[in-house]
Order: C-alpha cells, then structure tokens, then sequence
C-alpha cells in the first residue's frame, strides 16, 4: 500500500495529516475496501519513512473518525460502515470551505474562487488532487 501513498515531506501540511488524509482517499476511491487490513504501524513507518509515532497519530486519527478500527493483537483494518463514503466526501467539502473561507479572508474574489474550481473540474490544474492550501 505504501506504493500508493506519496507523501510530500517539504510541505508546511503536517506528515500525519497527509497520510491520514491518503488513506481516506484510498478509501473513498475503492482502492481500500471495508474489512482490507492496513499495515503494521512500525513497518509502514520504516516503508513510508517517517517516525512510527506519525503513522500512529494518524491511525488514531482515523479510528477517531470511524473509518479504521483496531482489533488488538490483530491489526487494523477499514471500518464496514455504510455511511464511511458519505463522511468522507462531508470531510473534503468542509475541507473545501475552510480553504475559500481563508481565501475570502484574504481578499480573494468570489470569481476567482469560482474560476479556480471551474480550473479543477475542467482538468486545467496542473496539480489536480493537490491543495495549494498545503504548500
């Protein structure tokens, strides 16, 4: 699964955070089904390269919310909730919010926000995926 997760160790956005938020990615694209087991915390970290207590944070993170779930002496693996895609995609609007409230706090047009959506969903981004709210 590693293979799947790049992570960007120059950005400002913390490493648990953009794990935490790959992994929901996987999930919400399919790519990690209810019921997969998710790597052991210390290989993962060897795996990603990052400290083990980064990776733990984040799976802490994520049962918190629901979409893993622990099973001691066992492992962790992705919850079965019927609802686990709807939270997830409820969690990127909120995220989607809070990046156009910071940009209207920043003098940033409604135009240009808008403009700069209709760029994503047009295929126009050259960073599509990315959050220019992370650099």
């Amino acid at each position: 699964m590693d293979t799947l997760i790049k992570l960007d160790l120059l950005s400002r956005r913390p490493i648990y955070e953009q794990l935490k938020s790959k992994i929901s990615e996987l999930v919400l694209l399919g790519e990690l089904k209810p019921g997969d087991a998710l790597p052991a915390v210390r290989s993962f970290a060897r795996d990603l390269g990052v400290n083990p207590n980064t990776v733990q944070k984040a799976y802490q993170e994520l049962e918190r919310e629901n979409i893993i779930y622990s099973v001691v002496g066992r492992g962790t693996y992705i919850s079965r909730s019927d609802k686990l895609a709807d939270q997830l995609r409820e969690q990127q609007v909120q995220r989607v919010k809070s990046a156009v409230l910071l940009a209207k706090n920043s003098s940033v047009t409604k135009e240009r926000i808008i403009s700069a959506v209709d760029e994503v969903f047009s295929g126009k981004n050259h960073a599509e995926g990315e959050s220019q709210a992370d650099d």
